[in-house]
């Protein structure tokens, strides 16, 4: 049976699970809620950056992405930050939707699916 690789574990979600050389993070979001779109998703990638790094992958690697937003309006400052972020990488496939957040601070909260 192939191993299961889980980090940050608690009773309700693992912040990483790694099986068969694929990463799958939980959702991100921000740790400063005081700040604005751009603010928050910058935070956010810094998080999947580090996140990545510790399951030996990088943003290079994506593969999927889903993206909620509070307000969809906000669509475009993000997306603003996610295009510095990705640099020249191959563009996952990805959903950007407008959601509900569970702390009605969060703006946005992403997660991904990488490869090693």
């Amino acid at each position: 049976m192939s191993k299961i690789t889980r980090q940050g574990s608690n009773p309700i979600l693992s912040s990483s699970v790694e099986y068969h050389n694929f990463v799958y993070l939980a959702g991100m979001t921000a740790d400063d809620l005081s700040q604005d779109i751009t603010g928050q998703t910058r935070q956010v990638l810094a998080k999947i950056d580090a996140a990545l790094e510790a399951n030996g992958t990088d943003n290079t690697r994506l593969l999927q992405t889903q993206i909620w937003l509070k307000d969809i309006r906000d669509r475009d400052a993000m997306n603003k930050v996610w295009v510095e972020w990705l640099g020249d990488a191959g563009r996952p496939v990805r959903a950007c939707v407008e959601a509900n957040m569970a702390d009605p601070r969060h703006l946005v909260e992403i997660m991904v699916t990488a490869c090693r």
